[in-house]
C-alpha cells in the first residue's frame, strides 16, 4: 500500500506504483488543474510540490514535474497541486500577484507558475527577484513573452520581504501565501511508515527524469522500487575523497556548501543542464545508468576521474571507474539488481582548475549538441595530472584518455594545447544527427577545447584561436 498526502487528503492506494503522478492527479483523483503537457520535464504545466519531512518538524518542499515521476516516489511525502493552494474565500498571493501583473495569458500553463512561485516562498530563506525567476525557470508559456509574468515574479518577491523565517509557516499562512492546512502536514507525515523496499519491484527507478520521457506508458503496469529506499542520499568528505550517494539529486549538488567550495562556478554549470523542477527530481546516479552519450552529469564527472561504488540486493560490493562503466552506446557495466550505492573523487586544491562548457540549440533546457569538463592540476606551469570529457562525439560519454595521457607531464603553453586538439580529433567519431553535423560536432569539440584554457588561463594564448 503506497501512502501520501495529497493536499489535504490521505492517500492509501494499491494501484500499480510505475503509474506517473500527473496520471494519477488527473485520473484517479480528478484534480484538473495540474495540466498534461509536453509530458517530457519541459513545459513544467504539470509542476506540482513534493514535500519530504525532515530536521526539526519541518517538511521540504520543492517543485518537480509530475508527468515524469512514479507514484512509487510520492511515499511519504506532501504532493501539492494548485488545488491544494486555494483559499477559501480569496486568491493566495501567487494567483493575485499573476491576475495584478496580467500575466495569466491563456492560462494554460499559470497552475505551473502559481505552485512554482509558491514553492519559492516555502524555501525558509527571503528570496530575490532572481531566485524567483530560477524557480519557474521550467515553466514555460507558448502565448507571448514573459515580462507580465516577471513583473509578477518580481511583486511576489517584494511581498515577501518581511517574511519571519522563524516562524515560517505561520507567516505565510496569516499573509495567505499557502492554506491553513499546512500547519499540520509535519505531524500528518509521521505516522506514514516510510519503509517501501519490501514492496515486490520491475524496476529501480531514481528520480525518472529520462525514463518517464521513454517508457511513461509501459512503465505504468509495473511496480517500481524507489532507489531512495535502497541508496543514500548525502554528500559528505572523508581523506580529501568527496562521496556523493547514489540518490543525490542534482538540486542537492546546486544547494551543497562543499560544491560551492570547491567548484565557484557550479551554479553557472547547473543552469546549462536543465530546470529547477528537473534539478530537484533528477539524480546524478540516474544520469550515469541513463548513458546517453551527452549526459551532462557523467560528462562533469568524467572529468573528476569519478570513481562508483556499486552494491547488489545482497549486499554484495564492488568499485568501478566511471570511464569504464560506460561499455557502448546505452550498455553499462551494471548487472541485475545492483545499484550505484556512492560516487567519489580527489577533491580539487589550490593548484588546480575544472571546468564544463556545453553547446545546445537553445542555451538552456536543451540537450547538448557537444559538452565537455577538464580537469588540471599544475606545478608551475607545468601540467602534472589532467581529466578531458567530450560528449556528443561517440557512441558513450567520451573520456579521453590519449589526449589527457598526450598532456600529462607537458608545459601549459599554446603549442601543446594546439598539438592536443588533433590528438582529441583523432579520438572522437561523431555522427550526423539532429544535432548537428559530423563537421559542426568536431568543430565544437575544437572550440570548446579551446574555451576551458580561455577561460582559465587565458594568458597562454597570444592570438585568437
Amino acid at each position: 500500500m503506497i501512502e501520501f498526502i495529497l493536499n489535504n487528503d490521505h492517500i492509501k492506494t494499491d494501484i500499480k506504483t510505475g503509474v506517473s503522478l500527473l496520471s494519477f492527479i488527473r485520473n484517479h483523483r480528478g484534480l484538473k488543474g495540474t495540466k498534461a503537457g509536453c509530458k517530457e520535464g519541459d513545459c513544467g504545466a504539470c509542476t506540482v510540490l513534493s514535500g519530504t519531512l525532515g530536521e526539526n518538524n519541518t517538511v521540504d518542499y520543492k517543485s518537480i514535474v509530475s508527468c515524469l515521476t512514479p507514484l512509487a516516489n510520492a511515499h511519504g511525502k506532501h504532493i501539492v497541486t494548485i488545488e491544494g493552494l486555494n483559499l477559501d474565500k480569496t486568491l493566495n498571493t501567487s494567483q493575485q500577484v499573476i491576475k495584478d501583473n496580467y500575466a495569466t495569458q491563456c492560462g494554460f500553463c499559470t497552475p505551473g507558475f502559481v505552485v512554482s512561485l509558491t514553492g519559492l516562498a516555502l524555501k525558509g530563506k527571503k528570496p530575490d527577484y532572481y531566485d524567483a525567476i530560477d524557480a519557474f525557470s521550467g515553466n514555460i508559456c507558448r502565448c507571448t513573452g514573459y515580462k507580465s509574468i516577471e513583473k509578477a515574479a518580481k511583486d511576489f518577491v517584494v511581498r515577501l520581504d518581511d517574511i519571519d523565517l522563524n516562524k515560517n509557516i505561520d507567516w505565510l499562512i496569516e499573509n495567505k501565501f499557502i492554506p491553513g492546512y499546512f500547519k499540520d502536514i509535519p505531524q500528518r507525515l509521521k505516522i506514514i511508515d516510510n519503509d517501501f523496499e519490501s514492496r515486490v519491484h520491475d524496476e529501480f527507478i531514481a528520480g525518472g527524469t529520462d525514463i518517464y520521457v521513454r517508457y511513461a506508458d509501459k512503465l505504468t503496469d509495473k511496480d517500481i522500487s524507489r532507489v531512495a529506499d535502497l541508496v543514500p542520499n548525502k554528500i559528505f568528505i572523508k581523506n580529501d575523497i568527496c562521496y556523493i550517494g547514489g540518490n543525490t539529486t542534482v538540486a542537492d549538488i546546486w544547494h551543497n556548501d562543499i560544491f560551492s567550495k570547491y567548484f565557484s562556478d557550479l551554479k553557472k554549470y547547473l543552469k546549462l543542464i536543465s530546470s529547477e523542477q528537473i534539478r530537484n527530481s533528477a539524480t546524478i546516479a540516474g544520469n550515469f545508468v541513463n548513458a546517453s552519450p551527452i549526459g551532462d552529469m557523467s560528462i562533469f564527472f568524467l572529468a573528476l576521474d569519478s570513481s562508483l561504488r556499486l552494491v547488489d540486493l545482497n549486499g554484495e560490493k564492488r568499485k568501478i571507474a566511471l570511464k569504464d562503466f560506460f561499455i557502448d552506446y546505452k550498455k553499462i557495466d551494471l548487472k541485475e539488481n545492483e545499484l550505484i550505492e556512492f560516487i567519489e573523487f580527489e577533491l580539487p586544491d589550490n593548484n588546480t582548475f575544472f571546468n564544463f562548457e556545453k553547446v545546445s540549440k537553445r542555451t538552456h533546457l536543451d540537450i547538448a549538441s557537444v559538452n565537455t569538463a577538464v580537469f588540471v592540476k599544475t606545478t608551475g606551469n607545468k601540467i602534472t595530472k589532467i581529466h578531458i570529457s567530450l560528449g556528443g562525439v561517440s557512441a558513450i560519454p567520451k573520456y579521453l584518455n590519449r589526449t589527457s595521457e598526450f598532456l600529462t607531464d607537458k608545459e601549459l603553453n599554446k603549442e601543446n594545447i594546439l598539438k592536443a586538439v588533433e590528438i582529441l580529433q583523432s579520438e572522437i567519431s561523431p555522427i550526423d544527427d539532429i544535432r548537428g553535423s559530423i563537421k559542426y560536432k568536431r568543430l565544437l569539440a575544437k572550440q570548446l577545447f579551446f574555451a576551458h584554457f580561455m577561460s582559465k588561463v587565458p594568458d597562454i594564448f597570444d592570438e585568437q584561436l
